[in-house]
């Protein structure tokens, strides 16, 4: 079952030319294998549900209402291999809404879950965070960070502002932040939604990347994705010890300006590969019921 996005982007060129044209009262063999492919990685993918240990214990997640699972390895494949990204390290799972998958031609958006093991986040500095002062520091530095990608050969990346402005829960000390992200000359702007929960020698991310119309579908559901994961005692915030617990070397602010954010062009790696694949599947499987249907009203008159 190992196929690369190399297939699957090639298959969807086969099908951009040839596809609509089809006149035959079959599929073709090209267009029969793709749709066995798709069938054997959605039997492949092993979903969970209910409460999840995650690294090696620290971590319990307990899958959201309307959402499903899928673990490390899996996750992995997903990423690489469907999705074309660089191999990486480190995802510990992907959520999806429970009525999409990987490929299917409705996949809007997926939750990305990772752990830092960077040190305690001293917090003391939430409070008196300018967040607007904030967001034109981060807008500078991704102009200059833009100016370096296009003289690489890669597209213009703006940071357009908060889709959500940051929220710093120094209670259950969870945070979370969403941004708006113009790639390029592309028509519909990115949404990269953003939370943090902080335990005592790291915090665990949860990312979602998706078109930015995805905002107030996943603005419903952010309340109970929060309360999902929660370090186990022993690693909870409260439980860091200067003695022996290692410090990050940024607050509350480092964390939202940029830190973790070196990874952007990764999760633009995801977008982009996502958006090609789901977008041809989604001509796809429209062409598909739109042949099949017709079909069924010819052999019915």
């Amino acid at each position: 079952m190992k196929k690369s996005v190399v297939t699957i982007l090639s298959f969807l060129l086969i099908y951009n030319l040839s596809f609509g044209q089809l006149e035959s009262d079959t599929l073709s063999v090209e267009e029969q294998k793709m749709l066995a492919f798709i069938d054997s990685v959605e039997n492949a993918l092993k979903y969970e549900y209910g409460q999840i240990s995650l690294e090696d214990g620290i971590v319990s997640l307990t899958v959201p209402k309307g959402y499903k699972f899928l673990g490390a390895e899996q996750s992995a494949y997903v990423l690489t291999d469907l999705w074309g990204n660089p191999p990486s390290e480190g995802t510990l799972g992907l959520l999806f809404p429970e009525n999409t998958s990987p490929l299917s031609d409705d996949m809007t958006y997926a939750v990305q879950i990772t752990y830092s093991d960077e040190g305690y986040v001293d917090d003391e500095d939430a409070a008196n965070i300018d967040y607007d002062e904030l967001l034109e520091q981060m807008k500078n530095e991704t102009s200059e960070a833009s100016t370096l990608r296009v003289e690489e050969g890669y597209e213009a990346i703006e940071l357009v502002g908060w889709a959500s402005a940051p929220f710093y829960d120094a209670a259950t000390k969870k945070l979370h932040w969403a941004k708006e992200i113009k790639f390029g000359n592309t028509p519909v702007n990115t949404l990269n939604y953003n939370i943090r929960i902080l335990g005592r020698e790291g915090f665990l991310n949860m990312n979602a990347i998706g078109d930015i119309s995805i905002l107030p579908t996943f603005e419903k559901d952010i309340d109970q994705i929060l309360a999902s994961a929660e370090f186990n005692e022993g690693n909870l915030y409260s439980d860091f010890n200067p003695d022996i617990d290692n410090i990050a070397a940024y607050g509350i602010g480092g964390l939202i300006a940029g830190k973790v954010l070196a990874k952007a062009g990764f999760f633009a790696v995801i977008l982009k590969f996502w958006k090609i694949i789901a977008i041809g599947f989604a001509g796809f499987f429209a062409a598909a019921k739109k042949f099949i249907f017709k079909k069924k009203d010819t052999s019915e008159v």
